[in-house]
């Protein structure tokens, strides 16, 4: 079972887990946005297309990597702010060294290869558009 969400509201963790199974092995990461620097929001803009065949495309992966029985992707856009949920990622397998794995996999590749334009609003009424991080490619070269 494939799970894939691209939305403004927010979600939650526990309905995320649920929607996994009961398998050997769960594993998941939820990500929050982050207000160092006095960051008061984050605008997160896509392609609603283009973003949905990305986002199957890394599940559809995990799966053919890892013998998963579930995966599930939740990613917000819009406005947020700091501590506001961004990303979901889980995964169940009979195993749990897969679960991790594709887990650890599908969250590093979602940084590098989903299409998704974030501006930064600061305090001082400053903006900026994140730009990609060597750290992010970093991980997410490690799974070529």
């Amino acid at each position: 079972m494939k799970h894939i969400a691209v939305q403004a509201n927010d979600f939650d963790p526990g309905t995320e887990l649920a929607r996994l199974g009961n398998y050997g092995a769960v594993a998941s990461f939820t990500g929050h946005v982050r207000g160092d620097g006095g960051l008061i929001s984050m605008e997160l803009e896509h392609y609603p297309d283009m973003t949905r065949r990305a986002l199957d495309t890394l599940a559809d992966a995990a799966m053919a990597r890892w013998p998963l029985a579930a995966a599930t992707i939740v990613h917000r856009v819009g406005t947020l702010r700091p501590n506001d949920r961004i990303v979901f990622v889980g995964t169940a397998s009979s195993h749990r060294a897969a679960a991790l794995e594709a887990c650890t996999f599908l969250i590093d590749r979602l940084k590098t290869e989903a299409p998704f334009w974030k501006k930064e609003r600061f305090e001082d009424g400053s903006e900026a558009w994140v730009e990609a991080r060597k750290a992010d490619a970093t991980a997410a070269g490690r799974w070529a």
